[in-house]
């Protein structure tokens, strides 16, 4: 049975199928900024109470920040006639979040390495650098409108290097 969850985040209507850890929820949103926090702190609630780590959070909430924007910005270039599409599932072990654009996507090989030094002073191109530093996992889909990022949860991580550890 679907049930749609706002009572906590109204600006993000979340389509959820369960409470399994299976679960998918999905949301879209108007190609605009003042949407973002809203479906960061869907995500991020969802990651707190699976106990990630406050580093964890942080990461999620840059890297989730980021690819909203950049969709927003340069795959429905502001567009507010044009939608977001967010998926993502939050594990005891992991998140998963899949940002889909309407727009006609990019090639993230094709753009500029923003630490080689022609680069430096640019104000711009950092987006990809972040988020894969702080991701576990950035994969772009073929066409390039839709991303997914994965983060484990490093408080699972740590427990288990302890139990080896320690026995």
């Amino acid at each position: 049975m679907k049930q749609t969850h706002s009572h906590r985040h109204p600006a993000v209507k979340r389509n959820c199928t369960s409470h399994s850890p299976k679960l998918w929820c999905s949301c879209d949103i108007e190609s605009d900024i003042r949407k973002v926090r809203d479906v960061e702190e869907a995500i991020l609630s969802q990651c707190q109470m699976h106990a990630f780590t406050d580093r964890d959070l942080f990461a999620l909430k840059l890297a989730v920040e980021e690819a909203i924007n950049n969709a927003i910005r340069h795959g429905n270039r502001s567009d507010t006639s044009k939608q977001i599409h967010i998926k993502y599932r939050v594990t005891p072990r992991r998140c998963d979040i899949v940002i889909e654009d309407e727009g006609d996507g990019f090639n993230p090989a094709a753009v500029p390495d923003p630490t080689s030094e022609h680069n430096l002073e640019q104000t711009s191109g950092r987006g990809l650098l972040l988020m894969r530093a702080f991701m576990n996992s950035v994969v772009f889909n073929e066409s390039g409108n839709a991303v997914t990022l994965t983060k484990f949860n490093d408080s699972i991580r740590q427990t288990s290097r302890h139990r080896v550890a320690f026995g």
